[in-house]
């Protein structure tokens, strides 16, 4: 297995396959983390997933600390009052929140801010201690050629100026939005609309002073200002003027958009990109894979950690199930299917988000007031969410999940443990989260009284289908998990659910591991 690409993405995906005992290669063109001083938001959901693999205490080792919040701050200019500002909740907040809900719907794990080179450098570095992932850094991927069996691949030791020929079952790419592995696959971008150019810049500067004791986003003026952990660090998105697509003196740029002077100017570090939404038209050719930025490109930086943590679990736990015998054709080709649509929800959201920072601006231009300009904001709430949870909607309509006939609840109440969703996160009496009783691979988790998940994990064990057995007699859970027994997969969803006795618990295991179709109806 080759892994191109030592980012986020790519180290979440080699950490996701040896989790599941699946050895692999990692090659990083960069011998160590770039400087990336940006805070990413890793939603609660992708914590949720890294907590599976033993990464998310590390991840907020890193984060400002859990009673620390954050602004968003929404003026008509930095030298004017703000119109709203927005809280971000604190870690320690959602805890707390999340410790009196009863429903399961809050995540297990708060979301982490983090900046860039942080996150990127601890997920590396869990990858270079890990005994089953092989990490050379300094090697650069430049080309491959898809085999019947697998694929073929060269990269260069930047060191030794040596070009090596790798030969891989399968092949990865998480080489980010500029992605090698795309453009050697042939794959294009679908785009969402015409772009804009953008400068980011990180720099220095103790005049734009707002809140000193917490990290703070402001937008004014077309311009969004990011301030991280230091204190004057920020990072801004300065759209660039009309006729102008590249940047040459970034502390003019930084000067003339947002009115300081910077003497001496202490510009840290610049990015050029243009705000323009893609996702690949596919996911996959032949027996190579594209992953996280690869496959979709958000901006600005950081904007789809989440997306990205997504896709390298999902088609993590589907390499390791083909890698290991017990998947079927059906399961890695529903990757495609699972976070391709997950990537254009996404794109959809980030692209209303867009939206409401330029209706604010086109409306603060044309003179609106402060209190209309806050009313709006307060109607569109919901680009404005600030708990960070990235829960999302799950694979309802995914292949390799059983798909139910008819309804099947009664009345308005949700329906907790429908197939391809996220199933309820329980406390349990002892104090422990249910997400954490839950085994590497599928688990059943048993709400019957009569051991009736017993025979069914026997059943899948001697198919050579690893799955744990988990039985639950704690009444909570059982009043929010609604069905006697509930499959769930590697990562978390649901794969099926029944209340009675199953007649045709081969086909079920047929279907979820990707072995056959979807002609049935569940019983």
């Amino acid at each position: 297995m080759l892994v191109v690409g030592s980012g986020v993405t790519g180290s979440v995906l080699a950490l996701e396959l040896a989790h599941h005992g699946v050895a692999s290669i990692v090659v990083e063109r960069a011998s160590r983390p770039q400087r990336q001083p940006d805070l990413n938001l890793v939603p609660g959901r992708s914590m949720e997933l890294l907590r599976r693999l033993g990464l998310s205490t590390g991840i907020r080792e890193h984060d400002p600390g859990p009673d620390h919040g954050a602004d968003v701050v929404w003026s008509q200019g930095l030298d004017q009052l703000p119109v709203l500002v927005t809280p971000v909740t604190s870690v320690n907040q959602l805890r707390r929140r999340y410790a009196t809900s009863s429903d399961g719907s809050a995540p297990v794990e708060p979301y982490a801010l983090v900046a860039g080179t942080e996150l990127t450098g601890g997920l590396r570095d869990a990858v270079r201690r890990h005994p089953l992932i092989e990490l050379r850094e300094g090697w650069t991927f430049t080309d491959l050629r898809l085999e019947q069996d697998g694929t073929i691949a060269t990269v260069l030791a930047a060191e030794t100026g040596v070009r090596h020929v790798i030969e891989a079952s399968y092949l990865a790419g998480c080489d980010g939005a500029q992605s090698t592995v795309r453009r050697c696959l042939g794959v294009p971008l679908l785009p969402f609309g015409p772009g804009s150019h953008h400068c980011t810049v990180y720099f220095r500067s103790s005049e734009l002073a707002y809140r000193p004791d917490r990290p703070s986003t402001i937008i004014a003026e077309g311009i969004t200002l990011h301030r991280g952990r230091e204190g004057d660090l920020w990072i801004g998105h300065l759209p660039l003027p009309p006729g102008e697509s590249t940047v040459t003196d970034a502390a003019r740029l930084v000067h003339e958009r947002l009115g300081i002077a910077l003497e001496p100017p202490e510009i840290l570090g610049m990015a050029q990109w243009d705000d323009s939404l893609g996702v690949a038209t596919d996911y996959s050719r032949g027996t190579a894979y594209l992953v996280g930025e690869a496959a979709h490109r958000f901006v600005p930086p950081g904007a789809s950690v989440g997306t990205c943590i997504g896709d390298a679990v999902d088609l993590g736990w589907k390499l390791a199930a083909a890698i290991n015998g017990w998947g079927g054709p059906t399961l890695l080709a529903s990757y495609q299917g699972e976070r391709r649509r997950q990537a254009l929800l996404d794109r959809e959201l980030l692209a209303r988000a867009f939206e409401t920072r330029r209706r604010f601006c086109r409306l603060s231009a044309a003179g609106a007031s402060r209190e209309f300009l806050a009313d709006v904001l307060r109607q569109e709430a919901s680009q404005m969410e600030t708990s960070g949870t990235g829960l999302g909607g799950g694979h309802p309509g995914s292949p390799v999940v059983w798909q139910e006939t008819g309804a099947r609840r009664n009345g308005s109440a949700p329906d907790t443990t429908l197939p391809g969703t996220r199933p309820p996160a329980v406390r349990l009496p002892d104090g422990g989260q249910l997400f954490d009783r839950l085994g590497p691979q599928f688990t059943l988790v048993d709400l019957s009284d009569d051991g009736s998940g017993t025979p069914l994990v026997a059943s899948a064990r001697a198919r050579g289908i690893p799955t744990a057995h988990l039985a639950v007699a704690d009444r909570a859970v059982r009043a929010r998990w609604e069905s006697r027994l509930v499959l769930v997969r590697p990562d978390q969803h649901i794969a099926w659910r029944t209340d009675g006795a199953p007649s045709d618990w081969d086909l079920v295991l047929d279907v979820v591991t990707g072995q056959r179709g979807q002609n049935h109806v569940n019983t």
